[in-house]
């Protein structure tokens, strides 16, 4: 269960204002403060976990005081009438000796209590997860946004060379008119990538009431690992032991089960112990008669004892709450059955997706050095005349596409990942500060939205010509480094 260690992460050095740029960190710190859901959560938790005190209190002694004043007149016939002044006052103690429904109803009261807390902490990991796509969901779309940017260039240089080859002959105008419908399937992906940013930025505003111009990137030398431990069965046992809504359901079975026995509990006998003080005074004087006491007299009265009942008959409605409890007992068995198999189900097939992302991703690496290299080969194919606009064409989109595949399969790894720890009821703050070491904040989705390649994959991309001869866009950050290229590009094309 999450502990409220929670608060102390938030209130550590943290100005809720809007920022320029922000890190996961701080979103999800923004969030933690903001999340109404989360709130709302916590007052329920708190709420419901009243029962608990409410049921002991049954068990505990009940001491009352009482106190009365009141203006009386009596008229008797043949004696007279009169007008008096009674008051008292009275105590009274009650302990209860044995109630077993009460004992039943307080057993109960802590599996609510305990229920409440795990839900609770549940509702945390459910924002942990939140936070988490939402974040990363502006990252993806800014990559895919900068992927869009490019596409869109790169089928504006088609537009042009086609557009030049038609004036000097070298083509036809059905390749102008085939490289202007690619150019406007770019251009109008670009846009819906634009708007798709600016929709992801909005589940952050609505997470934190912050606004923001951009985010830390991750970087791509992002470790892509498989689950540890490598065994399902021993992800699947944790999650069967320790999956938070799992530990939920299975308290609303205790609660259940006690409520039962609270319920048939009802027919034995109750007893207590009393104690009781009472003090009277005043009384009517009808011709020198008493009716009650002497007008300045007192009347005390003082009783310990004990107090059995036997409930012999209530009109069936006992058997009838037996009866719901049962119900309610299988009704939650079943319950607490279904959601094992769901979680089992969720842990088997998000250990089964993580691990294969791990091998996707790099192989959606490679698909853009193959893809680049197949574009290349195109591209030579089409100026010597034995491949014609089309082909280019498709080539660029299925070089485009790659990177987008690649990008799409590197968050969905990391989203998997924190999904199957939630699975496992092991998610906490921890796994986002352990993400946020591999976040940069000089991530540009411009230049970094494609990985970065090797000397050995560049020449492979370029299919062996040198690196310097592509344009600059076409090496990344850390590529340009290695070849000691210090002047930025100044394109955003492949």
């Amino acid at each position: 269960m999450l502990r409220p260690l929670y608060v102390a992460i938030v209130l550590a050095g943290f100005s809720a204002q809007v920022a320029a740029q922000a890190d996961l960190m701080t979103v999800y710190q923004e969030a933690l403060i903001h999340s109404a859901d989360l709130a709302a959560a916590e007052a329920d938790s708190l709420a419901r976990q009243e029962a608990l005190p409410q049921a002991r209190s049954l068990l505990l002694p009940n001491i009352g005081l009482g106190a009365g004043v009141a203006r009386e007149r009596i008229d008797v016939e043949g004696q007279g009438s009169d007008t008096y002044t009674t008051d008292y006052y009275q105590a009274s103690l009650t302990q209860p000796l044995f109630r077993a429904e009460r004992w039943f109803n307080y057993q109960a009261a802590k599996s609510v209590s305990e229920q409440a807390r795990v839900e609770f902490s549940a509702t945390q990991q459910a924002l942990i997860i939140e936070v988490a796509e939402a974040y990363f969901n502006v990252l993806r779309a800014s990559d895919n946004l900068a992927t869009a940017r490019a596409e869109e260039e790169a089928f504006e240089r088609q537009l042009d060379q086609a557009r030049e080859r038609f004036e000097v002959g070298l083509s036809a105008r059905t390749d102008v008119l085939e490289a202007l419908a690619g150019y406007d399937t770019a251009r109008a992906t670009r846009l819906t990538a634009e708007t798709n940013l600016t929709v992801s930025y909005q589940a952050l505003t609505r997470l934190t009431l912050s606004d923001y111009d951009r985010l830390a990137g991750i970087r791509h030398e992002m470790p892509i690992m498989p689950p540890t431990p490598a065994s399902l069965q021993e992800w699947v046992d944790t999650a069967a032991s320790q999956n938070l809504s799992l530990q939920a359901s299975r308290l609303a079975v205790q609660t259940a089960a006690d409520t039962l026995r609270s319920s048939k509990s009802a027919y034995a006998p109750t007893v207590d112990a009393f104690a009781r003080y009472n003090h009277s005074s005043g009384g009517a004087d009808l011709g020198g008669a008493l009716t009650a006491t002497n007008r300045d007299g007192d009347t005390e009265q003082a009783s310990i004892g004990i107090e059995v009942s036997l409930p012999l008959f209530t009109g069936g409605s006992r058997s009838s709450q037996v009866r719901e409890s049962n119900y309610r007992l299988i009704q939650s068995e079943r319950l607490s059955d279904a959601r094992l198999r769901e979680v089992v189900e969720a842990t088997r097939n998000l250990f089964r997706t993580v691990t294969s992302s791990v091998e996707e991703v790099e192989a959606r690496r490679q698909a853009i050095i193959s893809a680049r290299a197949a574009r290349d080969a195109t591209q030579t194919g089409y100026e010597v005349g034995t491949r014609n606009v089309v082909d280019v064409l498709e080539a660029e989109r299925n070089l485009f596409r790659a990177v987008r595949d690649y990008n799409t399969t590197r968050y969905n790894y990391i989203i998997d990942t924190l999904r199957l720890k939630q699975a496992a009821g092991t998610l906490s703050p921890e796994d986002l500060l352990e993400l946020s070491k591999w976040l940069d904040p000089q991530y540009d989705p411009d230049q970094d939205f494609i990985p970065p390649f090797d000397e050995d994959e560049a020449q492979s991309m370029s299919m062996g010509r040198p690196a310097l001869e592509r344009p600059a866009i076409e090496r990344s950050r850390t590529e340009r480094e290695m070849m000691d290229v210090t002047s930025p590009p100044t394109s955003t094309t492949f």
